[in-house]
């Protein structure tokens, strides 16, 4: 078997990096990663591929690793800010550059260490991280990040390569065969119940019209006039538009079943639009935008159209992005998650175990509570 380090997704087979792990998640498919590196979504803010790949004598792919060098932690959605400042002031030592295996600016659970099913997993995992560690320690960053792992890389990233584990958690929404839109609310405790009633109802008085494009349906324009909205956002919050237009553009044609755009308009004008990605099981909530105040809209589209959706297409989950707890009052519950991560200098290992000894606990009673005293369901 032969381990390499590539630059950019297009030195990688499209059909044997998505025979590793099949297409169930869309983040990770070549297409999508391809399009982040092709059309400026990356450089302008940190990331620098340096992906792991191991192929067989055959020169078959039977291994990757999605693998960054950042010099900042913007679109990680594990915050690390504050290892950084303490790094610098207790070491005196420069934090970035790092490794950082992830999906840019994706804050979804996943395989990382992709691995054909017709190969031993630890075998290839092992290669993998330590090909990880060993590029690591030659460009003496000073750490190694795996994150929102899957149980599966969690497990095998602690227990066989000893690497510090940090949870945290999301509010993702499961399906249980609601019938429609109706029947999931009668779940709810009454309080709750009327207060999405009363909110799609401020949402309608609007009079606006909604439709629901995939990658087949979506016009240029479409594209165009979403990606003004998106880019709004960021504006109003000083934030930093990362996805390109052309990138939006792009997964359009590549991956056009994965994509579902809900977007509104009054009077033939568009005024908002909230992009998502899905599978045969999952939609991820990503995206929103809109170009003018209306009451409400916001949950219309992102939360209440999108539900609707998943319940009529008998999707089985919906994970609507980091944070947000005003998710949780909408039917979205907490749910953990896990990033591994490694620390070359040994002193500052020791603090960030100590830290995390002291976080973990934390971070799991808050969700416990939040899931058993703050749910909306009726008990």
């Amino acid at each position: 078997m032969q381990v390499s380090y590539v630059d950019s997704l297009a030195n990688l087979h499209p059909q044997q990096w998505n025979s590793l792990q099949g297409t169930d998640n869309p983040f990770l498919r070549h297409e999508f990663l391809l399009a982040l590196e092709q059309h400026q979504c990356l450089h302008p803010y940190g990331w620098q591929p340096i992906h792991v790949a191991v192929h067989d004598k055959n020169n078959q792919l039977i291994g990757a690793l999605p693998l960054y060098i950042k010099n900042n932690s913007y679109g990680e959605f594990v915050f690390d800010w504050a290892w950084a400042s303490a790094y610098e002031h207790v070491l005196g030592q420069d934090y970035y550059p790092k490794l950082v295996s992830a999906i840019p600016y994706t804050p979804v659970t996943s395989q990382q260490l992709l691995i054909a099913p017709h190969v031993d997993y630890h075998t290839i995992a092992d290669l993998l991280s330590q090909a990880a560690l060993k590029l690591a320690q030659q460009l003496k960053v000073s750490s190694l990040h795996y994150l929102f792992t899957n149980q599966q890389d969690t497990d095998f990233l602690a227990n066989q390569q000893n690497l510090m584990l940090r949870t945290g958690y999301q509010f993702h929404w499961h399906n249980q065969d609601y019938r429609d839109f109706q029947d999931y609310l009668d779940q709810f405790i009454s309080k709750k119940r009327k207060q999405i009633r009363k909110e799609r109802r401020e949402a309608q008085n609007a009079n606006l019209d909604i439709e629901i494009l995939n990658g087949h349906t979506a016009t240029e324009q479409h594209w165009q006039i979403f990606h003004d909205f998106y880019a709004s956002t960021f504006d109003r919050k000083s934030g930093f538009p990362t996805l390109s237009l052309d990138f939006f553009q792009a997964i359009s044609q590549t991956m056009p079943d994965n994509i579902v755009l809900v977007m509104a308009h009054q009077n033939g004008d568009y005024v908002a639009g909230a992009f998502n990605l899905c599978n045969e099981q999952t939609l991820y909530g990503r995206h929103w935008g809109c170009n003018q105040h209306f009451k409400q809209l916001h949950f219309e589209l992102c939360y209440y159209q999108t539900l609707d959706f998943c319940i009529q297409n008998k999707l089985q989950s919906f994970e609507a992005g980091a944070q947000g707890l005003h998710k949780l009052n909408r039917g979205f519950l907490p749910t953990l998650t896990w990033s591994a991560h490694w620390i070359a200098d040994d002193t500052f290992e020791q603090l960030v175990q100590r830290f995390l000894q002291h976080e973990t606990p934390a971070i799991k009673e808050e969700a416990s509570e939040l899931l058993h005293n703050h749910s909306p369901f009726k008990k």
